[in-house]
């Protein structure tokens, strides 16, 4: 057991400062939502919030249970079955994770266009000429976003609870088997109810994603709470009742939160045996094999393939015709050290706060090292909202001080030089680095610590000795995961970036508003090649996990 130091700790002071940080835009949401008329209320009561309310529901029940049915089903299909192919499908499902699902909808828009390709040669082979004669129902509804949506965000399910039933051990189906069960009624009966708690976190993480979107739903033609939100506080100027509706979608965003908490509750298992038998795959042959690959293939292509190769495509097209501009290589450029310097600042104050944990063993400690991973859970745009009065407040205070001191004005110091979209990236994704930082302390035995204070070495000189070297690959993986998140990050970096200052993400995202799909192509390759990059890693490392405890 750790001792505990003073109260005095400078890691537990440190560690309340970043939970302060991470707190003081919801605070600043509320203020600010406070200020707002009730006229404006009502109005937003009865020609706004109903239609939001409602998308945003159907959206999520409709992603939630395509992304459940989607992910259990393939990971159970790569764990109880093999079949030519199941080694390359088993990394591959991950790869929808590389690719945003505003990129997703840019890219399907295009190609189910009444005159894209898919429909034109739908008539050309069935001899149609008049694209009125001949139209596939239109990509943008609620059943198109849904698919979509699912089919990119599936493998948060898949890979939670392909690792629940890699857990399990082969005697459970085996005596299910012996007593007459059919290989589906062992999914169905023993399996499926084993692997809930893995399902309900996979599902959280979808549905805060859902709710985070921005780009796809707006492409689609879906007004979510999201849309609504920027187009009250971009559209019509009004940050009151941006701020309003923002605390019900953050009430929505933590209901999700608690909804996964209720759905594990005094749900947890373990395997009876210190070394437990994996499950064997049963060997499947002829038709049945073939249809397993061709059933596996599919989430793969819906939603990476068909898009990323797209997207090359696309790409190459526009280096033929134009070259790459000079534009979007300023664009890649900002992008890049946006990303770089919200990563380092995120890793650091991850660290800080998980360190304080293992460093001062107190409950205090615990308590901030959660306040401090709220921001994952707070949707980029209400995220953006709360962070306004915060940054404008700091601005006036530094300001007021410098023209009292200097004679200078500071004018738009946070705003005009991206600190305050940077602070946005800091507070989304400090979960990641916090998350990363512990998974690695945890694995560093409390006996190098006690051997540590014994020979008088402070908490600092343990980390910078002991636990630094140790959980090096645990703070890579962090920040990788981070720097890909930031370079993704769309609903924040629009309402925050600096006036002139664009991003990837917002050039593909003011791309596809336009139409000129094809002027984004490049900035939408490079993002999914970035976010290629982590899921590699996850693929490799992922069943190395398995027995070392949850993954997420």
């Amino acid at each position: 057991m750790l001792r505990r130091p003073g109260r005095g700790s400078p890691w537990l002071a440190a560690s309340g400062i970043v939970a302060l940080l991470v707190i003081a835009p919801i605070a600043a949401l509320a203020l600010t939502a406070s200020r707002g008329s009730a006229d404006l209320w009502q109005h937003l009561i009865a020609y706004v919030l109903p239609v939001a309310v409602r998308d945003t529901f159907v959206l999520l029940l409709g992603v939630g249970l395509l992304t459940a049915a989607v992910g259990t089903t393939m990971a159970w299909l790569v764990t109880a079955y093999d079949f030519p192919g199941r080694r390359v499908i088993d990394w591959a499902l991950l790869l929808p994770l590389a690719v945003p699902t505003y990129v997703v909808a840019y890219a399907y828009l295009d190609i189910l266009h009444p005159v894209g390709p898919v429909q034109t040669a739908l008539r050309a082979l069935l001899g149609i000429d008049d694209p009125r004669d001949f139209r596939l129902p239109d990509i943008r509804s609620m059943a198109g976003c849904v698919v979509l949506l699912g089919f990119v965000l599936y493998p948060y399910v898949y890979l939670t609870t392909r690792a629940m039933f890699l857990m399990q051990t082969a005697n459970l189906v085996e005596v299910a088997r012996t007593l007459g069960i059919s290989r589906r009624g062992v999914f169905l009966r023993v399996a499926f109810p084993l692997a809930r708690p893995a399902v309900a976190v996979g599902l959280s993480l979808v549905l805060l994603e859902t709710v985070n979107d921005i780009g796809a739903s707006e492409f689609l033609g879906i007004r979510t709470l999201t849309v609504s939100i920027y187009a009250t506080w971009i559209t019509r100027s009004d940050l009151a009742g941006a701020a309003q509706m923002a605390l019900a979608m953050l009430a929505v965003a933590l209901g999700v939160v608690l909804l996964e908490r209720w759905a594990r509750r005094q749900r947890q298992y373990a395997n009876d045996a210190q070394h437990a038998r994996p499950l064997e795959p049963q060997r499947l042959a002829g038709w049945r094999a073939g249809a397993a690959l061709v059933a596996a293939i599919t989430p793969v292509a819906i939603g990476f393939a068909i898009p990323a190769a797209y997207l090359v495509d696309e790409a190459l097209a526009r280096v033929r015709f134009a070259g790459v501009s000079r534009v979007i290589l300023s664009e890649t450029s900002a992008t890049i050290g946006l990303s770089l310097v919200a990563t380092a600042l995120t890793v650091l104050a991850g660290l800080g706060v998980a360190y304080a944990v293992r460093a001062t063993g107190r409950a205090a400690a615990g308590v901030l090292a959660r306040i401090a991973s709220l921001g994952y859970a707070i949707p980029g745009t209400v995220l953006a909202i709360g962070l306004l009065p915060v940054v404008t407040g700091i601005e006036a205070f530094v300001d007021s001080g410098a023209r009292a001191v200097l004679g200078v004005s500071t004018g738009l110091l946070l705003l005009g030089s991206g600190a305050a979209l940077i602070y946005a990236y800091v507070v989304r994704f400090l979960a990641l680095a916090v998350g990363g930082v512990e998974a690695g302390l945890s694995r560093v035995p409390a006996s190098l610590d006690e051997a540590a204070r014994t020979l008088g070495e402070s908490a600092g000189g343990r980390l910078r000795r002991i636990h630094l070297p140790l959980v090096r690959p645990a703070l890579a993986t962090a920040a990788l995961l981070v720097f890909v998140d930031c370079m993704k990050e769309l609903p924040a970096t629009l309402l925050l970036r600096p006036l002139g200052l664009e991003t990837l993400a917002t050039h593909l995202y003011g791309e596809a508003v336009r139409g000129t799909y094809e002027d984004a192509a490049i900035a939408a390759l490079l993002i999914v090649a970035a976010g290629l990059v982590p899921v590699v890693i996850l693929a490799r490392v992922s069943r190395a996990r398995i027995h070392a405890g949850p993954l997420l």
